[in-house]
Order: C-alpha cells, then structure tokens, then sequence
C-alpha cells in the first residue's frame, strides 16, 4: 500500500508547498519521500538494512554509510517521542528512500540531549531501506535464522567483492602495485634508501588509514585527522607510531608491508580483509567482515635489534 507519514490537513498541505515538497510531522519533523514502494510499513521489532547519510542543516556530515563502503543494521526501537528518526522510518518499507528532517529544538524539549557542536535547526537524514525482516513474535526461532542467513549472504558478497574493489582503487588512484604470496599488494611511491627492517627491529612509521572508499578511518597525522574530520583532541600529541616490527603487534598485513620497505620510503599497502580484521570486521568500529584496507606508509626510522619501542597507540591498526 501507499504511505503518507501523517494525514495532512490543507494547512499542513500548503506549508509543504512552500518548503521544497517537504510536508510537516509531529515535533517538527519535515519529510520528503522519493521513492514509495508498495508493501508493508516497518515495525517496532523489525530487522532493516539502511543506507544513511546524516548532516546538519549547514551541511557538515555527521555519518555517512556509503563510505563506510556498507549497509547499517539495527532493529527497530520504540520512537524515544512523536517526531525522531524511527517515527519517520517506520513509515517506510523495503526499497523506499527518503529526505527526514528531525528538529533538534524540539527533540531537546522532548527530553532528548542536544548534541555536541551542532549548530542549526536540523540534522538531516537521507535513508534508503535496502533491507527488511518482519518481526514474528510466534516464529522467534525463523525469524533469527532469517537475520543469521542475511549476514552470511552479506558476507559472502563482500568477500566477492574485495579483489575487484582494490582493483579498482589501484586503477582509479593510477598505482603500480606488486602482489605477493600471501595477497598483500605493495605500490611504492619513494623508494627507500636506507635499511630495511627485519622482524624484531624497532621502527617509526606515519600512516594513514583508509577504506577502499577514500573514508580515513585513522591516521598519526594531525593534519590528515582534521583534514579528514576524525582529529581526537585526547590523543594528542599525534606521533609517529613507534613498534617492533613483525611480531604481531599490528595486524598482518600492515607487519608484511613495512618490512618490505627501506628507511626513508612511502608506499601504500593494499590489504586483503585475511591479512586485516577478516571475516569478523573490527568489534565497534567501521570497519566490517571481509572489508580490505589501504594503507599509506612512511618509514622514518629503523633501530636494529629487539629495541623498547614506544608503546602502540591504542588508534595504530592492531592485529
């Protein structure tokens, strides 16, 4: 069926034609629907699959799913009032997309904390409903297998996926990358011109950490965080990330990476999910199951020998 989030009155009818097709919502909440697929309105209790992308009402994105190169999952909560996120959402169904503006003034009055740095009347919400699993409260049993079967198709797609996707960025970045055994890829970008490190040896690297996307997910660099919008004033000072090298201490390609390179040489490493954070993904990160990464790399230290390196930054790309 066909679905309109409220019932409208000529009033409310007539405030959407002067906002850009937005029509209003309880608490303030404005919507636009641009795709309406026929099917049954999501639940409290449903399992969905969402793209997402949340800005400010100034336009600074907040979130934002297709870098992160996947779908966000959830079940869907009781609406915290009359005019959030879900009351909208729950007005959708599998396949719908949808501009939802939430009134952040309105929220704080319903007893919602406002969010910190935001500025504006709105965040704003672009959602487009990949995915959807009706809760069945008298099959509980069928309706997790139906949740654990999706995660395994959503796996092995992203598993496919992987060699094409770093094909792409290599060719898309215009890289000369050579492939080894284990399917680490290496393109140097300055070849090095001092020691290359052996397994023990203490080294200093500046790196920068991204997905296949271009999404920086980390970095030693105070310029490439703010650049990037993930620079975390409590990490200061940013450093060189200062390791013994080989011994497990990072995951296992960035390990296999460094000790390619000479003191003083750049590469990017392109790492395959098996040598990175496999088929589990980074527990309360951004990074998911089967997801490769790429690594931007400076060596700008080598000490031999089994040296006491400065301990690892609890943000450096542990194993």
């Amino acid at each position: 069926m066909k679905k309109g989030l409220l019932i409208l009155s000529i009033a409310a009818l007539g405030f959407a034609a002067c906002n850009g097709g937005f029509k209003k919502g309880a608490s303030g909440l404005l919507y636009k629907i641009h795709e309406d697929v026929e099917g049954d309105s999501i639940k409290e209790g449903d399992f969905i699959s969402l793209n997402i992308i949340a800005k400010t009402d100034g336009d600074s994105v907040l979130y934002n799913s297709y870098e992160m190169d996947r779908a966000s999952q959830t079940f869907v909560p009781k609406p915290m009032y009359d005019g959030d996120l879900f009351t909208a959402v729950m007005k959708l169904t599998k396949g719908d997309s949808a501009t939802i503006k939430v009134d952040i003034d309105s929220a704080e009055k319903k007893g919602q904390p406002r969010p910190q740095g935001i500025k504006g009347k709105y965040i704003i919400y672009t959602v487009k409903i990949e995915d959807v699993i009706k809760k069945d409260t008298t099959k509980e049993q069928e309706f997790q297998s139906k949740i654990e079967a999706f995660f395994k198709a959503e796996g092995d797609r992203a598993k496919k996926a992987e060699t094409p996707k770093l094909d792409k960025y290599i060719k898309d970045n215009s890289l000369k990358a050579q492939k080894y055994p284990s399917g680490l890829q290496v393109a140097t970008l300055t070849e090095g011109t001092g020691v290359q490190p052996k397994p023990g040896d203490s080294v200093m690297v500046n790196y920068t950490g991204k997905l296949v996307s271009g999404k920086v997910f980390d970095t030693s660099l105070p310029e490439v965080a703010k650049k990037n919008n993930i620079y975390n004033p409590g990490r200061e000072p940013y450093t060189t990330l200062n390791l013994v090298i080989g011994q497990g201490n990072v995951i296992p390609g960035f390990d296999e990476g460094v000790l390619k390179m000479k003191k003083g040489g750049k590469s990017v490493l392109l790492i395959p999910s098996s040598l990175a954070y496999g088929e589990q993904g980074m527990q309360g990160g951004m990074i998911g199951p089967f997801t490769p990464l790429v690594f931007e790399i400076e060596l700008v230290n080598v000490v031999p020998g089994k040296g006491v390196a400065t301990p690892v930054s609890p943000e450096a790309p542990k194993k």
